[in-house]
């Protein structure tokens, strides 16, 4: 089984407003339809991170779905990467997909397509035109190491530039690019 976990605990100074909070033109909520995404990419549970704007944020979550608060969010995006990997216990399943909620074009088929045959050793990531990208899947041996070097923005990527990682070209599924200002934003 695997578990997803969706991060959306920045500011999303670039964007304006935090990006939990950020709708398409036709009102469609980034935070809710990457959690559908997850959920609909074979996550059995799906885990939130929050940070700026929280309860706002949280009042877009979906009943049942847990949310978790990284306090030290300003700090980068390893603060709500780590919040989210320890919130995971052992019903969590062999491994992780780690999703980011800036992904507007990132479908459940490049979930799926990604954590396909995920277990505990598990270290696969999405790729774009042979570009490594999000979703990130982290197998559960992995979770303590990348808790333990994880730092700043770059989130996971010092541990898995260090550890053989595969990667699963998705680029026939989505650009899997990040949004970062309001005129990218799709229908915007």
């Amino acid at each position: 089984m695997t578990a997803g976990l969706l991060l959306a605990a920045g500011a999303g100074s670039r964007m304006g407003r935090p990006k939990a909070l950020v709708r398409d033109a036709d009102g469609t909520s980034w935070l809710v339809r990457s959690l559908g995404v997850l959920r609909d990419g074979g996550c059995h549970r799906v885990t939130v991170v929050l940070g700026a704007a929280a309860a706002e944020a949280g009042r877009l979550v979906p009943a049942g779905v847990p949310v978790v608060v990284a306090e030290d969010w300003a700090t980068g995006m390893a603060a709500s990467l780590r919040a989210g990997l320890a919130s995971l216990g052992g019903d969590a399943g062999d491994a992780v997909v780690v999703h980011l909620v800036d992904l507007p074009d990132v479908t459940a088929d490049v979930v799926r397509r990604v954590a396909t045959g995920a277990g505990p050793s598990t270290l696969a990531r999405a790729a774009y035109g042979g570009v490594p990208g999000h979703p990130v899947v982290l197998g559960r041996e992995h979770w303590a190491g990348v808790a333990a070097v994880a730092a700043g923005d770059a989130g996971a990527k010092a541990y898995l530039a260090a550890h053989d990682v595969t990667l699963v070209e998705c680029g026939d599924l989505a650009r899997g690019l990040d949004v970062d200002t309001p005129p990218a934003v799709p229908g915007g």
